[in-house]
């Protein structure tokens, strides 16, 4: 019977439901420029593995920032251990102490408001700059004050504040809109600032750096000032109205809002490595939450072991965390990489996405949905769902032709890559594509490179046997029933079923016939092609 993966604990934790506003939630990975990654992983790769699917599948984080900073986490593979030892150490924090694990993912929750997403925009978006007028309104508000004092001494001053209050309000409402601006951003950096603070106060977190602390401790100083940009509900009923209206006229009358606003924003734009270093803090805390509970909720999982060998790969029951009690395969290489054949529907390109998944997944958050999964370090492309560019004016065979040229260019970057492949060349005619399909993989299996290829032209398996172990997936045809058992099995599919296949969903007897006679002519003639 088939290794199926074991159902999952009597208590998950709850996958997300509802939209993932994915515009907002890579914010992040778009802006930052992850220097000295090994891997940042590509448009492609991202969308030939789902790995959108993938995120809202392993994304159990509390906060809106966790979520941005899963997300650059599962889009960037680092340079070294640090990231993983840093993750696995909090990690490790929450499963020695439930009821901290607990306490923290309630402060850390307090950024789960949609506005949290905004905090990025103050390291890494463009500040409100000073009207060249700002002269004028520091005057204008130290008049006003200065005013407001000498009318208890000269009551006619009075007059003139009635003069200069039509002014000033229409300098404090054309700067409503510069206000408003940072009404999301900045009252959650005052709770990403507490938060950082309520983490911190725990002995278990006493090593982080000095550094950390005193930038913690320097934008808590700002907590009073920037708490104009709280956009609080108004008051309901006349009596809140009315001291609405009072506290607003207060401020217009001193220009408070202006005032404070360019000086915090100028402090602001000083400190932007202070709020990154405070925010990456924070999300990592609560990375190291979600990766916990994905762990939990996994009917089995491993860390990845990082070997020294090179061209290794060492897979245990693998399995494809989106599909429920899926089937789980095993495979090991040491020197050639694979090919697969197959018919249609036997499980091979989702073997290979679950081997990619896999792959970028214990690289990144350290967590493999396997029982072994050994690895070099290595870097993930593919060329599994290439389509045509209507737009571009380009076809599926021109798509394919540069999807590969970049691979090949990859190939003598120096690092260990593994090249995943679904049907290489299926738009072109048989005999070049098995030409060129040969050429190709014992290109990109070189050097220190892995392929995974899968392939329904079974002649290509035999230019291969030198750099690629052969493995295959079949189905068992049982009277009127097609059934699949997913397994990967050693060796080159040598059976094929696509015209019983055609046979048993009735199709016309006239074109089972026909081609039928067609195969029968070809294999006799040398030229048989796969089903």
């Amino acid at each position: 019977m088939p290794s199926k993966t074991p159902p999952l604990p009597e208590n998950p934790q709850p996958i997300k439901t509802g939209f993932f506003n994915f515009a907002q939630i890579e914010k992040y990975f778009l802006n930052e420029k992850p220097e000295g990654a090994f891997q940042v992983i590509s448009d492609r790769t991202f969308q030939d593995l789902d790995l959108e699917d993938v995120f809202k599948f392993i994304d159990r984080s509390v906060s809106r920032i966790g979520q941005q900073y899963l997300y650059y986490f599962m889009r960037t593979i680092p340079q070294g251990d640090s990231r993983k030892q840093r993750l696995e150490s909090i990690i490790g924090i929450f499963q020695k102490d439930p009821d901290l694990k607990t306490a923290l993912a309630a402060e850390i929750s307090k950024l789960s408001k949609t506005d949290a997403y905004y905090i990025t925009s103050l390291f890494h978006g463009k500040y409100t700059e000073r009207p060249s007028w700002y002269w004028l309104i520091k005057t204008l508000s130290a008049v006003s004050v200065l005013a407001v004092f000498s009318a208890f001494f000269f009551p006619k001053i009075i007059i003139f504040l009635i003069v200069l209050l039509p002014v000033n309000l229409g300098i404090h409402y054309w700067n409503k809109n510069n206000l408003y601006q940072y009404g999301s951003s900045i009252p959650q950096l005052l709770i990403l600032i507490q938060a950082a603070q309520r983490i911190l106060k725990n002995k278990e977190f006493a090593d982080q750096d000095i550094a950390l602390r005193a930038r913690v401790n320097e934008l808590d100083q700002l907590g009073l000032p920037m708490s104009i940009f709280k956009i609080e509900a108004r008051l309901q009923g006349e009596i809140g109205q009315f001291v609405d209206y009072v506290f607003e006229l207060f401020k217009a009358m001193f220009l408070i809002e202006p005032v404070l606003l360019f000086t915090i924003l100028k402090i602001l734009d000083s400190k932007r490595q202070h709020i990154k270093h405070i925010f990456q803090f924070v999300a990592e805390t609560d990375i190291a939450l979600s990766i916990l509970s994905l762990r939990e909720s996994a009917p089995y999982f491993c860390r990845p072991t990082i070997s020294t060998q090179k061209k290794h790969l060492r897979i245990q029951e693998v399995f494809h965390p989106l599909i429920f009690n899926g089937v789980a395969n095993d495979i090991s290489l040491h020197e050639k990489s694979a090919l697969l054949t197959g018919s249609n529907m036997s499980g091979k390109t989702t073997f290979i996405r679950a081997v990619g998944i896999n792959a970028i997944l214990g690289q990144t958050i350290n967590t493999c949905f396997a029982k072994e999964f050994i690895m070099s370090p290595t870097k993930i492309h593919s060329s599994i769902r290439i389509s045509d560019d209507l737009l571009g004016d380009k076809s599926y065979y021109f798509e394919e032709v540069l999807t590969l040229k970049n691979m090949l260019e990859e190939s003598r970057s120096g690092y260990a890559n593994l090249f995943l492949l679904d049907e290489l060349f299926k738009g072109t005619n048989s005999v070049e594509r098995i030409a060129i399909g040969k050429s190709v993989l014992s290109y990109l299996a070189r050097a220190d490179n892995l392929a995974l290829a899968s392939t329904h032209d079974r002649e290509l398996s035999d230019y291969l046997t030198d750099t690629f172990d052969l493995y295959h997936f079949t189905e068992i045809i049982d009277g009127e029933d097609v059934m699949f058992d997913y397994k990967l099995k050693p060796g080159t599919l040598r059976t094929t079923n696509a015209i019983r296949i055609l046979e048993l969903n009735d199709y016309p007897i006239e074109i089972i016939t026909e081609a039928v006679k067609l195969v029968d002519g070809m294999k006799s003639h040398g030229q048989a092609r796969s089903a």
